[in-house]
């Protein structure tokens, strides 16, 4: 019965094809590492995510004389409200950790490199509009710190000549930051940019699929295989990776639920303590600063003195990395098999975006601004260090095969 109702469905949808080519018959590396779990880890939080986000949205109010009220509703009066609330609060830290976690590992094994340049810009504009994301429904709580981070970051397009202050009315909606402001970032939140982000990594997947994955050693499986077609250093996703990525998924889980259940404020670093007060135009918090996974380049931000320059900085810093597939000239993938020269610059630069993103959260000294204007510095010197340096990088040989 069952195999005829799928006959059925195959003549009119291809169900059993896609198993096939992206699950049961796609062949991956047989030497992926810890580091591999993160992009099905992705996955899996931005299911957390939008299934969240539905529950949050049945009680909460896109109203700026409601909408901090209906976030205590939730978290006092709905049933198991709280835990809902705080797993889409938990789940936004655990996104941007697995993201950079999976970037991370996309730059030690050059997962950039040809032929996955376009998988590299998928992902980056993943990143992209998960930024956004993240960044209109910072504002949604209506507390302190979301108000008035809204009104700094969003005046920062007001530095942008000619465009600037159309483009801040615009994305406003008012002349302020407004009930207006609140319900189209709640708009684009729900439904707008969700649906942007599920076709990106749809499309992330596909080209993944297309050119194949990538893998500790920076060998291309498919150049070796048998007379089949099959490559001889591969094995079936299913079961093998899908059944490995379950430990992943439960070790993931063990930490999502440690800091869910026992710290879901961070300390301030998740929920900021100004936003549990109800947002106040008249009253400015002492200190203003955006969420960690902002703060490496809101730091770059605010080392740049001049309003418009640092604009540009901090957007630099982002566009750059779009840019990774062609300025890293190296032929070797992985870092493995690179020079000594790329894995001090990757350190450096480690240690550059960690600095920055701690500099981010303090508040802006004079010793802790020429701080970030040295790894500020060091974070851009990478790039430019990484194009001069990987065109004669003196490298080890490269297996032939996976062993």
């Amino acid at each position: 019965m069952f195999k005829g109702l799928m006959t059925w469905v195959d003549d009119r949808f291809p169900a059993t094809k896609m198993w096939n080519e992206h699950l049961a018959q796609y062949y991956a590396p047989k030497n992926f590492n810890f580091w591999y779990f993160f992009g099905s880890l992705a996955l899996l939080v931005l299911v957390i995510q939008i299934v969240s986000g539905i529950f949050l949205t049945m009680h909460y109010k896109p109203d700026g004389a409601l909408a901090f009220a209906s976030v205590e509703y939730i978290m006092r009066d709905v049933p198991y409200g709280w835990l809902i609330r705080y797993i889409h609060s938990t789940g936004a830290t655990a996104f941007f950790v697995v993201v950079y976690l999976h970037m991370f590992r996309g730059l030690m094994y050059g997962s950039f490199k040809k032929p996955r340049e376009l998988v590299w810009l998928f992902g980056m504009f993943i990143y992209l509009a998960l930024m956004a994301e993240a960044f209109m429904g910072y504002l949604l709580p209506w507390g302190q710190m979301s108000y008035w981070g809204a009104q700094v970051i969003i005046s920062l397009f007001g530095a942008l000549p000619i465009i600037g202050e159309p483009l801040t009315l615009w994305i406003r909606g008012d002349y302020v930051i407004s009930d207006a402001t609140l319900n189209r970032f709640f708009a684009l939140h729900v439904a707008a940019i969700p649906l942007v982000i599920i076709g990106l990594v749809v499309a992330h997947i596909i080209a993944l699929h297309e050119v194949g994955s990538n893998n500790p050693e920076g060998i291309e499986i498919k150049k070796n295989k048998d007379e089949n077609g099959i490559p001889l250093d591969g094995i079936p996703f299913h079961p093998y990776y899908s059944v490995k990525d379950i430990v992943g998924v439960i070790v993931f889980l063990f930490f999502f639920s440690a800091v869910l259940f026992f710290a879901p404020e961070g300390g301030g670093y998740l929920l900021e303590h100004a936003n549990f007060i109800p947002s106040d135009p008249l009253k400015t918090p002492e200190h203003i600063a955006p969420v960690w996974y902002f703060t490496p380049f809101y730091a770059i931000l605010r080392a740049v003195p001049d309003k418009l320059m640092g604009v540009i900085a901090m957007g630099g810093s982002i566009v750059v990395l779009f840019l990774l597939p062609w300025i890293d000239q190296c032929k070797v993938k992985s870092i493995r098999y690179r020079g000594t020269s790329f894995k001090i610059l990757l350190v450096a630069f480690v240690v550059a975006f960690l600095s920055l993103g701690w500099l981010g959260m303090q508040p802006a000294t004079p010793l802790l601004t020429n701080l970030a204007r040295i790894f500020s510095v060091i974070y851009f010197g990478f790039f430019i260090a990484l194009y001069f340096t990987s065109k004669n990088e003196k490298t080890k040989p490269v297996p032939e095969r996976i062993n």
